[in-house]
């Protein structure tokens, strides 16, 4: 697929030279609605079905889509819904994180087939790079053979400017300062053919709930992820916008006052390496944090005051981000218990309550269907997203 100009997820075009278009939109349709007839996706696409059925004899051909059981009951021959084929694409989703790494293996569907993951007191470009060699080789080795020429690329999730993070990490700075000039793309492209796709980890997380969580339910809003630092990403017409830098919905960065009048950052106040502090200064063990599955079963002490704190910046940081785009919505997710989840995601609405909106409508917020694994999810989809998929916020793929 060398692809086109696009417009919009709800017209296509029966031109032959924009077929590349066409099948992106159908596919599309089928992985936001679910199975479908020709028929629905000729009527929801605007094309003729004689082309629609020519687009999906060839996805089907391509082993990219499978056919559903035959429904019966109505008028005529019986419809048969098209759906996703699990098995028509895989790609690798890697997260880099603070405390650790995560790599997965997904399919089309957007179920983790497999998983590595590896920890450690903070990242460095060579254990990262040996990880992730030495997980592609386990990872691929354990697919079906006839199923290894389906895979169609790397995606990595990672912080952005992870250099500058030497003192929240707490790694030497020399150490983080190795990060700034080495090009994960051509390291990774040492030891694989697979493409690379890089994205930051926040927009990552976002991604993964817009094309596999609620996302599915909005057209435009906003996410905040959080974890040991606080990120976000924005959805704008049904796709997620990165910005011409890669770096937009960088919501971690709004700013923010604190108790002395000093400038701190949503980063600060907000993210679960406040929480982590805490628990070191109460002389806890803060792994009890990222440990899976996750249990903070008898850690309300500490976490209920962050959940409030949280919340109240949350709020705040949301009618900010609301005076700039009118968001239906503020998505909350992170790598934390749901019932934590759900504790900051009422909480949040209730301090919005009390904000100024004056000239605004206040958004609601609502909670996250992903989880911790958002990250990683996000990261996979990108090299399925850009080889397969609509992004109605680029002119050209």
């Amino acid at each position: 697929m060398d692809g086109s100009k696009i417009r919009s997820l709800s017209s296509g075009a029966n031109q032959s030279g924009l077929r590349d278009y066409n099948e992106r939109l159908l596919l599309s349709m089928l992985q936001r609605n679910g199975p479908l007839p020709g028929s629905d996706l000729a009527r929801m696409a605007g094309l003729s079905p004689q082309t629609v059925s020519v687009i999906l004899r060839k996805l089907e051909q391509d082993g990219l889509l499978a056919r559903g059981e035959p429904v019966r009951g109505k008028v005529g021959k019986p419809s048969v819904p098209m759906r996703l084929n699990p098995d028509g694409v895989f790609s690798f989703g890697l997260k880099l994180g603070r405390r650790s790494a995560e790599l997965i293996l997904m399919d089309f569907a957007g179920k983790v087939r497999a998983q590595r993951r590896t920890t450690f007191p903070y990242p460095t470009p060579e254990s990262i790079l040996s990880f992730l060699q030495v997980g592609l080789e386990a990872l691929t080795d354990e697919m079906p053979t006839k199923l290894r020429h389906r895979l169609c690329g790397i995606g990595i999730a990672a912080p952005y400017e992870l250099w500058n993070w030497h003192q929240l990490v707490g790694a030497p700075e020399a150490t983080s300062q190795l990060w700034k000039n080495i090009n994960l793309q051509e390291e990774v492209g040492k030891f694989s053919d697979l493409p690379v796709f890089m994205v930051n980890d926040a927009t990552a997380a976002c991604r993964a709930e817009h094309v596999y969580g609620r996302g599915k339910e909005y057209r435009d809003y906003a996410y905040f992820f959080i974890a040991a630092f606080i990120g976000g990403g924005i959805v704008l017409n049904h796709s997620v916008y990165e910005g011409h830098q890669g770096n937009a919905g960088a919501l971690g960065s709004l700013p923010s006052i604190g108790p002395s009048g000093e400038s701190r950052q949503l980063i600060d106040i907000a993210s679960l390496h406040v929480l982590e502090g805490r628990l070191l200064e109460a002389g806890l063990d803060p792994a009890r944090l990222w440990q899976t599955p996750q249990d903070w079963s008898g850690l309300a002490r500490y976490v209920d005051p962050w959940v409030g704190q949280a919340a109240q910046e949350l709020a705040k940081a949301s009618i900010s981000i609301c005076s700039v785009i009118d968001f239906e919505t503020i998505m909350i997710d992170g790598s934390f218990p749901n019932e934590v989840k759900q504790a900051l995601v009422e909480r949040t609405q209730r301090y919005l309550q009390t904000q100024d909106t004056r000239g605004l409508v206040p958004p609601t917020i609502c909670a996250g269907e992903i989880g911790g694994k958002a990250r990683e999810i996000g990261a996979a989809c990108g090299p399925i997203f850009s080889q397969f998929l609509l992004n109605t916020n680029t002119g050209v793929f």
